[in-house]
């Protein structure tokens, strides 16, 4: 499943958003520090390919059960300037999003003297500084705590040593303002599978502005220019239109979309760029019990994508049947499909593309 963290300074709308986009009830206070605890929620992820495949694997009457993958979001604490030698309360919280594979970097983009700023103004440069600068800071006291580990084995152990000089040069390019994404993608590194530096994840810069500014403002260019610059993506979200969408049902919410000139939710434009900054597809797997999307990164072949679906299709993958959704559902249907010559067969070393359809044949 997608992990996505929520972070940011606190009242700039993290736990509005986060409300809205998973349809909880925590508490979204105009005070800092109204979120004490970390809060989780797992949503579907809105995606308009599952509605038409549905209908084509009806069986005697019965349509299959559309499943869409889902993401998972992890709400703290707001973070303030000293948060990471324990000011404030989102360093007690930020192990929670060491876990997850990105970061949504909620910025505040609106002016309302009614809503509390934590430090006086709007500006989101500034506040984006200091959340990055707190998430440094954590990645380099535990950068300094493996460092320590690994002195005392790294002189009888090859593997040690190399893994202290990549931990001596990330935490000195720390240090000197970098981020731990940059180092690495610079130097070619990886990190150790159980080396999670908030600052190795991609960020999504979350710009929260109000109801009549979607299409942006001065604050909104400013931090589009920074994440232009740092290859980061960027969505512009009004928080409060989102709580009004998860209020409404699945009409009138289009309805509403449509009213404003937007084709998707926050939520939706939200999750498609994290699939972005971490390089993933989705792919379908059809039958008459269910249509279901399925998350897997790009470049990801055949056998392992099959792997996703149980591991016996993996080991015991034959060949798979591959159509793009959009031929199946112009077909009417895998039989009148086939019979065009639109359904390829593929080995296990072919990669799939994002918004094909495939069907496994394997031996137990």
């Amino acid at each position: 499943m997608l992990g996505i963290g929520i972070v940011g300074l606190p009242n700039v709308g993290k736990s509005t958003l986060f409300n809205a986009m998973t349809k909880a009830n925590v508490e979204a206070a105009n005070y800092p520090f109204a979120t004490i605890d970390k809060n989780v929620g797992v949503v579907a992820v809105p995606d308009e390919r599952l509605a038409p495949l549905a209908p084509l694997f009806e069986r005697g009457g019965r349509r299959p059960q559309v499943v869409p993958t889902t993401v998972e979001f992890v709400d703290i604490a707001g973070l303030v300037k000293g948060a990471s030698r324990g000011e404030g309360l989102g360093n007690q919280f930020l192990a929670h999003i060491r876990e997850v594979a990105a970061i949504a970097h909620v910025v505040r983009c609106f002016e309302d003297p009614n809503v509390v700023h934590v430090v006086g103004q709007v500006d989101p440069i500034a506040d984006v500084e200091t959340v990055a600068t707190e998430l440094a800071l954590a990645d380099l006291a535990t950068l300094e705590r493996r460092a320590e580990r690994l002195r005392r084995s790294a002189k009888g152990n090859a593997d040690d040593a190399d893994e202290l000089r990549l931990v001596e040069t990330l935490a000195a390019e720390l240090d000197s303002g970098k981020q731990a994404s940059a180092v690495l993608a610079e130097r070619g590194w990886s990190l150790p599978g159980d080396l999670r530096l908030l600052t190795a994840k991609p960020v999504v810069y979350v710009c929260n502005v109000s109801e009549g500014e979607l299409s942006g403002n001065t604050h909104v260019d400013a931090l589009r220019a920074r994440a232009q610059a740092e290859g980061a993506e960027l969505v512009v979200i009004s928080a409060q239109i989102e709580r009004e969408l998860a209020e409404l049902g699945e009409d009138e919410a289009a309805e509403f979309l449509a009213d404003l000139g937007l084709e998707r939710s926050g939520l939706a434009r939200l999750v498609h760029a994290g699939y972005e900054v971490l390089d993933l597809i989705t792919f379908f797997t059809a039958n008459e019990k269910e249509v279901r999307a399925r998350t897997v990164r790009r470049g990801t072949n055949a056998a392992q994508a099959a792997g996703e679906v149980h591991s016996d299709m993996e080991r015991g993958f034959i060949r798979a049947e591959v159509i793009h959704w959009s031929r199946l559902v112009e077909a009417g249907g895998m039989s009148a499909a086939r019979s065009r010559g639109l359904v390829r067969t593929e080995g296990r070393a072919y990669r799939l593309e994002d918004g094909e359809v495939m069907q496994v044949l394997f031996s137990v």
